[in-house]
């Protein structure tokens, strides 16, 4: 079977306002200090591939508009919903009083691996990410409501956080992935 490459006016993608507009999963992406721009862009973009609530980005994350931040995002930080926290705890505590249960991705005592995650589609959730070389804060992680991991069986025990934060998100909306399936023409 020979595959043609779709053109991009073939993919059916939506404006930024559409989108906006669009019912989204009640997922918030929260940025504990990261600190690469290209890692912050990077989110962006998987936040709106995955069509989750948001982005709450905290303490020393960049934030839009910034050159840097756009070349990895493509212009998803015109798309996704984000907001700006200086603590991070400060955010933690904020979603926590709007009902999201608190989902750390860190490496714990008392973790679970990430296909043993089964979070419930009534209650929102926040997957708390950490910086690039100090992970997430220790106070966010001690009141979590769960810590999860990615299981790896390398030897550097650590992914890039752009990278685990996609591999998450696509496990978190997978279960709604059948809905938003495009008919077969």
């Amino acid at each position: 079977m020979r595959h043609r490459k779709l053109a991009i006016t073939e993919l059916g993608r939506v404006d930024c306002e559409t989108f906006r507009l669009q019912p989204k999963h009640p997922i918030v992406l929260l940025l504990d200090n990261v600190r690469s721009l290209q890692n912050v862009g990077a989110m962006f973009r998987t936040a709106d591939a995955f069509g989750i609530e948001g982005l709450a980005l905290c303490g020393i994350t960049g934030r839009p508009p910034h050159r840097e931040l756009h070349n990895t995002a493509l212009g998803a930080e015109d798309s996704v919903a984000w907001s700006y926290y200086p603590s991070v705890t400060d955010a933690v505590a904020h979603y926590r009083a709007a009902g999201y249960q608190i989902a750390v991705l860190e490496q714990c005592e008392g973790s679970i691996p990430l296909q043993a995650f089964s979070p419930t589609k009534e209650t929102p959730l926040v997957l708390v990410v950490g910086n690039e070389v100090e992970g997430v804060t220790q106070a966010v992680a001690s009141e979590a409501d769960v810590c999860i991991e990615i299981p790896q069986w390398g030897t550097k025990h650590s992914l890039n956080v752009a990278t685990a934060a996609g591999i998450v998100l696509w496990e978190l909306v997978k279960p709604w992935s059948s809905c938003h399936r495009k008919e077969d023409s």
